[in-house]
């Protein structure tokens, strides 16, 4: 569980639940398969990025993985635009 006082962890694990939330939705309407996996997982690898970088070994590794998370983000929403 995320630290009450770490934002971003918290944001990227509701963002994930969201994103897990709107795949299962989608699936089980059997509206959309391809780009939904895909959403699926971009949306939940943010927040694992985040937890890595919380664990980094060094300030390089930890600017790196949250970079990582920043270009996942940005998978996530054009997933998001185009379904």
């Amino acid at each position: 569980m995320a630290k009450s006082n770490d934002t971003i962890a918290e944001f990227s694990l509701e963002f994930a639940k969201s994103v897990v939330f709107l795949y299962m939705d989608l699936v089980s309407q059997e509206k959309e398969y391809v780009m939904s996996k895909q959403l699926l997982r971009s949306g939940t690898g943010i927040g694992a990025l985040v937890r890595e970088a919380q664990n980094a070994e060094s300030t390089a590794d930890f600017i790196h993985k949250l970079s990582l998370a920043q270009k996942e983000c940005a998978e996530s929403q054009y997933w998001l635009e185009l379904i």
